[in-house]
């Protein structure tokens, strides 16, 4: 096989696989949606994710891989002077602009392919809320993180959520409780699917499929496209849930991990 052929293979293997998780990502778009309530998304997911951008009050920002626009709004929320949402969707782009059309908040919304995309103006802080777990080799880690370094200005920030890859969770460890499971090999290699399905409180279930990738393999890649001072961040709880005992386990055991990195 030429090595051109084999590129092209590649490349069409990969458009194939991007094409699939559009499809699967577009056919939960309801449910998924619908899993914002569960409480595990604002006593922690949320919380961690406040906690890691502080305060962004006069922020410009981007939300890699939007999906609907949650976290784009949330953000614009939380006082971002602008807030982007990018994804390669156009059924998820079609979606965030209605929510905008229906509640103006000032969101801008885009279709792009988020290995791809290009800022025109630099933006202060880039939001990946696991984002980074579609990844499925280290090559690929380190196209999407490059789009994200450069779509930030000098001493800008990118921070966001994550597949626990640093400490895998022990096979056997369950948060049904908390309205999802999460199933994966054991061990672990690069490249294996890790599942998540998620319980909505109706009853209502559905898949997300994440990629393993080693710990050192996404420090390797956000240092090769320049980032300093990446550091994975322990979630956190929010205070008003102190002293709920409720939280003990998935704090002892998190699936999820935050990060954060300067330019």
């Amino acid at each position: 096989m030429l090595v051109t052929d084999y590129h092209y293979n590649q490349a069409e293997t990969q458009s194939k696989q991007l094409m699939d998780q559009i499809k699967q990502y577009e056919t939960i778009a309801d449910a998924f949606a619908a899993s914002m309530a569960l409480p595990f998304r604002e006593a922690i997911e949320q919380h961690t994710l406040r906690e890691l951008l502080g305060d962004v009050s006069r922020a410009n920002v981007v939300d890699m891989a939007c999906g609907d626009g949650f976290y784009t709004r949330w953000v614009k929320r939380s006082g971002a002077l602008t807030a982007m949402g990018l994804d390669v969707s156009v059924e998820m782009i079609r979606r965030a602009e209605e929510m905008e059309q229906r509640n103006p908040l000032g969101c801008e919304y885009r279709q792009s392919d988020i290995a791809t995309a290009v800022v025109s103006n630099p933006v202060d802080v880039v939001i990946a809320v696991y984002s980074l777990g579609y990844a499925r080799s280290g090559a690929q880690l380190r196209q999407f993180c490059k789009a994200c370094y450069h779509a930030l200005r000098e001493g800008g920030r990118f921070v966001g959520l994550n597949d626990n890859v640093r400490n895998p969770p022990p096979t056997g460890i369950s948060w049904r409780k908390y309205g999802l499971e999460r199933y994966c090999p054991n061990p672990l290699s690069e490249g294996d699917p890790v599942r998540y399905t998620i319980i909505n409180a109706d009853g209502q279930r559905f898949d997300v499929e994440n990629f393993y990738l080693k710990g050192k393999t996404y420090e390797d890649a956000f240092e090769a496209v320049g980032f300093s001072e990446f550091r994975w961040i322990d979630v956190s709880l929010d205070p008003a849930e102190h002293r709920n005992p409720f939280w003990d386990d998935f704090l002892t055991h998190p699936p999820i991990v935050g990060f954060t990195a300067s330019r």
